[in-house]
């Protein structure tokens, strides 16, 4: 079977790239070594992107081809079959299928509601019988053959379901049709001319839905098909058996013409009515993609490269593909243009609009050695930029695949429409069994007649399809207007658990703060001077990737000081690091590394640092050396920002490995009444344990590497795009822009996506709660009332649209 990627704890990394162990058909995943398993026959193994490895020829069987013949069959069960002719699998007997290599550009169809189905060609999902749909959306809206099957079956439905309909209703109002055959005047009543009508209608128009029907029965997946099939079918096989051989009924029963009464109207009346069903469902389906769609519009076409032509290196313009760029190329944008892959600022400035990315309606100034943003628009000046990352790498690129991903993902929530579902279908056959049974043997006459109409009306309205598609359609829909708002969900559930987040973790650098710290002040202790003392800290902070050492590195590079090299270094995490230059031990960290180092620190000067800075302490050959203070500023609109979320009952905690007297300064301009100081990455990770034993729901938002642990163990990990590749992928939703009020946008998102879910389950609940009692008859002997099957076929269609118009509504969700 086809292979998808498994969920986070199932990827592991060789070799930079991602392997992916599960099985969808088997719907087993497997959590291995991917080094064991390379060019193994029957692994299982995957990259993204990339077919599995063929098996070695040593591994096929005797009766397999040559792995590089021209046309194979290969086993989807056995993938080292491999065989020149169509036919069985020798090992397991399925059918074999073409050897075609899977490429990045194959259309791959899922279920909406189970996407462990994907197939090579579109078709129904064998569990629930629901149409399969492209598994990732192109930029070009591409026609749907489902879509285009359905409608046309639907339209010769309506040419031929319309003349009986007029039929059906002329009896109903006393007018009688009647045929001349040979002109002698003999009567031929309505059953041979709705049975023609009727049957190309029936057995071509409605041939998807008895698929399905046999389907699901096959593999023992009650659906909506399993009440369709039936409904109909019973319906028709009756109306035949009346038609060819009326005397096997009862006098009483028969009518005018010596016929009794047939429901061929009915059973071609529901066939149309599903596909009309089917129709507008597909239709309104294709628009959940619209956000996925909207955002690969985005990307330009083109790109204007700069390089030089070769003659005195005079410099060259000229416009290519966006696919032909690479990393490296120098790309002139110009006022008004869509700034093509990600990259730096070279030359010029400019205000980039990065709205569409980053859900900020404020331009931002960029100037040399900013990073850009592709497909954001460039809105004044023109400026000169390096590309960084083109392709897949690009961010919109996994914006786009991470939305794709998220909206594949299943909630919780569906866990319980999951359980319904199982037992919901014997149950309704099991209700139509009775109803029939009770108008049979207790009804009014004529009680065949009744029997059967409030049978077929109890199956076709009873279809559960509304209940299937109730969350999927939300989370599709929902996780799209996210990405257009700048809130990236990676799956479903940490969606959902947001809702129920009552307690939010911050770290302070790069998430409250802006995570681009300068140097404020150098304060000497001893006999280095200033200038010495700064050239020897950033001679050692250059192999330290912290953001304070860039402030220091910056602070050094702007005073004009050469640096040296250091060796044997060392780093510490959340202490500080230490190493030799110039033949001195230097150490740079916070004051428990001091004290760690047993370096006695002198008391604090008088320009100690305030809000939004930072201290290192610094030692030279185990003296104590002087302070360095950097300065990280907050956020802009960080107080407001926590004000909202405290006022939504949220109780923040900031957590920061800096000392207490600066953690203190930041979180009172801040607003924030709890925090750590002086916190190692792994006391965050306690830290959340504990408020999770205290039956805390924890929200942790970090950046960096140092977050990654506790992201992961949070309830919900919120990483900031700002930050490092780690941290976004343990966060279940990550903040494009980095800005803490992101996280007010990502919970109005769940809180609507979950109200729409719940306005969706409760629609489906009440609808089936209320259609197949009166289905059954139960208002017939309070009110003489009786539900017609083509009534209840036209309510379970559009209970499936209604479900689908609702969770639409969430594109237009104010976040």
């Amino acid at each position: 079977m086809n292979l998808e990627p498994a969920t986070a704890k199932h990827v592991h990394d060789h070799d930079g790239k991602k392997y992916y162990f599960c099985c969808a058909g088997c719907r087993q995943k497997f959590e291995v070594d991917p080094q064991s398993f390379l060019n193994k026959p029957g692994s299982g193994l995957v990259t993204l992107g990339m077919p599995a490895p063929k098996p070695t020829q040593a591994a096929q069987p005797q009766s397999t081809t040559k792995t590089g013949s021209a046309r194979a069959y290969v086993c989807p069960m056995c993938p080292e079959v491999h065989e020149a002719k169509p036919g069985a699998c020798p090992s397991c007997g399925m059918a074999l299928e073409p050897d075609v290599p899977l490429s990045t550009t194959r259309t791959e169809y899922t279920c909406p509601m189970h996407p462990q189905i994907v197939r090579t060609e579109p078709g129904s999902c064998p569990i629930c019988g629901m149409a399969l749909e492209p598994r990732t959306v192109s930029a070009v809206l591409e026609e749907n053959p489902e879509l285009r099957n359905m409608t046309r079956r639907f339209w010769v439905g309506v040419a031929l379901t319309v003349p009986m309909l007029a039929i059906a209703m002329g009896e109903m109002f006393g007018y009688h049709l009647h045929l001349d055959l040979n002109h002698n005047g003999v009567p031929i009543n309505l059953p041979w001319v709705e049975f023609v009508l009727a049957t190309p209608v029936v057995l071509w128009c409605g041939l998807p839905f008895f698929q399905r029907f046999w389907t699901s029965l096959v593999n023992r997946s009650p659906n909506m098909f399993t009440l369709i099939g039936l409904g109909t079918g019973v319906a028709y096989v009756y109306s035949i058996v009346a038609t060819l051989a009326p005397q096997l009924f009862p006098q009483s029963l028969r009518k005018m013409g010596g016929y009794p009464d047939v429901y061929f109207e009915a059973a071609a009346a529901i066939t149309t009515l599903v596909l009309l069903g089917q129709v507008m469902e597909l239709r309104a389906r294709s628009r959940t993609s619209a956000a996925i769609r909207a955002l690969l519009d985005l990307s330009p076409k083109t790109a204007r490269l700069l390089s030089p032509d070769g003659s005195g290196g005079e410099v060259m313009e000229k416009d290519i593909p966006l696919e032909h760029v690479k990393p490296g190329d120098r790309l002139r944008v110009r006022p008004g243009e869509k700034i093509p892959v990600d990259g730096v600022v070279l030359e010029g400035r400019s205000s980039v609009d990065e709205s569409m990315i980053t859900g900020e309606s404020m331009p931002v100034e960029k100037s040399p050695n900013a990073k850009v943003i592709g497909a954001t628009i460039n809105t004044t000046g023109s400026f000169i930029m390096q590309a960084e990352r083109v392709g897949t790498e690009t961010l919109l690129a996994r914006i786009v695949q991470m939305v794709g991903q998220a909206q594949r993902s299943r909630a919780p929530i569906q866990n319980l429409a999951d359980r319904v579902s199982a037992y919901f279908v014997p149950a309704v056959v099991a209700i139509a069994a009775i109803t029939f049974a009770a108008w049979f043997f207790f009804g009014p006459q004529p009680r065949l007649a009744n029997a059967i109409v409030n049978t077929v009306a109890v199956l076709i309205i009873a279809c559960p399809c509304a209940l299937g598609l109730a969350t999927p359609m939300a989370i599709m829909v929902g996780t799209g207007r996210g990405a257009h708002a700048g809130v990236l969900v990676k799956n479903a559930e940490a969606l959902e658990t947001l809702e129920k987040v009552d307690t939010l973790v911050v770290d302070k650098t790069g998430t409250l703060t802006e995570g681009k710290p300068r140097l404020t002040s150098v304060t000497p202790r001893g006999k280095l001077l200033a200038d010495d003392l700064l050239r020897l800290a950033a001679s050692l902070e250059r192999a330290s990737e912290h953001p304070l050492a860039a402030a220091i590195l910056t602070g050094a590079k702007d005073r004009g000081l050469s640096l040296a090299e250091a060796t044997d270094f060392h780093s510490y995490p959340g202490k500080g690091v230490s190493g030799v230059v110039e033949g001195t031990r230097i150490s740079a960290g916070n004051e428990q590394f001091m004290q760690d180092e047993h370096i006695t620190v002198p008391n604090r000067p008088d320009n100690w640092p305030t809000a939004g800075e930072t201290a290192i302490y610094i030692a030279a050959d185990g003296t104590f050396a002087g302070w360095i203070c950097a300065g990280d500023p907050l956020k802009y609109n960080l107080a407001l920002t926590v004000n909202e979320l405290s006022a939504q009952g949220l109780r923040i905690v900031m957590l920061t490995g800096d000392n207490r007297a600066a953690a203190e300064a930041v979180a009172h301009s801040a607003n924030i009444q709890e925090f750590e100081a002086e916190v190692l990455p792994e006391g965050k990770l306690e830290v959340i344990r504990k408020l999770q034993q205290q039956g805390r729901v924890v929200a942790m938002a970090g950046d960096g590497i140092n977050d990654a642990p506790a992201l992961a163990q949070a309830d919900v990990g919120i990483a900031m795009g700002t930050g490092t590749d780690v941290a976004m992928e343990s966060g279940g939703i990550t903040l494009v822009k980095g800005d803490l009020s992101g996280i007010l946008r990502a919970r109005k998102l769940s809180q609507a996506t979950m109200r729409n879910i719940r306005q969706n389950l409760f629609f489906a609940f009440i609808y089936n709660a209320v259609g197949v009692p009166i289905a059954a008859g139960v208002l017939y002997p309070i009110f003489g009332w009786l539900l017609s099957p083509i009534f209840a076929a036209a309510a379970m269609s559009f209970s499936s649209v209604s479900v689908i118009a609702n969770a639409l509504r969430l594109r237009h969700a104010k976040l």
